[in-house]
């Protein structure tokens, strides 16, 4: 007896796979839609950012001037101050002067930053350019270590040191006597401590010519 076998299932054909156009073509379009959602959310995210900074340091300005009756900006402009800005005055650095009631310069403060233990520490100063008397001192952003280096914006004593001390300053553990020019340094934050005297002293000194010059220009 013949004895008849089905016919073989058919061999099944090899997968391909998907083509390499595809995929680069999937990988460029979801490169590009990722990249344009991160252009449209720093759009979104910007001005509010910005806005809430300029807040911050008009705050911190009111703060160091001991709220003045009057505030005007003064721009840095090749080296010197100008009550003009030329170009974008967002990206100027500026001074700003407090006058009180009778129109008479109070102080002036200004933003100023350098490296401390971590990263940038960045300060606002407030003072009389007339003798380089402190009128007080804010940090405005640092990243020192929690703890030990970020006392020198939360530890009040160590603050308000500042108040009526008279640059250029020097960090002490200890001080001695009246001496209005030194400021006791953070026990197991030193480096942090000398940062913000050093920023205070670099921003004074600099900063003092520029006005004394602004002042003789401005006499009639």
């Amino acid at each position: 007896m013949t004895h008849s076998h089905g016919a073989a299932p058919p061999t099944p054909l090899p997968d391909e796979g998907t083509p390499s156009w595809k995929l680069l073509a999937t990988l460029g379009g979801s490169g590009a839609l990722a990249g344009l959602l991160l252009v449209l959310a720093w759009q979104w995210t910007t001005p509010a950012i910005t806005a809430h900074r300029a807040q911050v340091e008009q705050a911190a300005v009111a703060e160091v001037l001991k709220a003045p009756a009057r505030m005007d900006t003064l721009y840095v402009v090749d080296g010197k101050l100008t009550r003009t800005p030329v170009g974008d005055a967002a990206k100027l650095e500026r001074l700003v002067e407090g006058f009180d009631a009778q129109g008479k310069r109070s102080g002036v403060a200004g933003r100023a930053g350098e490296p401390g233990f971590a990263d940038v520490v960045s300060v606002m100063i407030g003072f009389d350019p007339a003798d380089g008397s402190l009128l007080g001192m804010k940090i405005l952003g640092q990243k020192e270590t929690p703890g030990l280096g970020d006392k020198i914006e939360k530890d009040s004593a160590f603050v308000g040191q500042f108040t009526g001390a008279k640059a250029p300053l020097t960090g002490v553990k200890a001080r001695s006597g009246d001496n209005k020019s030194q400021v006791v340094t953070i026990t197991g934050a030193t480096i942090s401590s000398r940062t913000v005297i050093r920023i205070i002293n670099n921003a004074v000194a600099r900063w003092q010519p520029m006005l004394a010059a602004y002042d003789r220009e401005a006499k009639p």
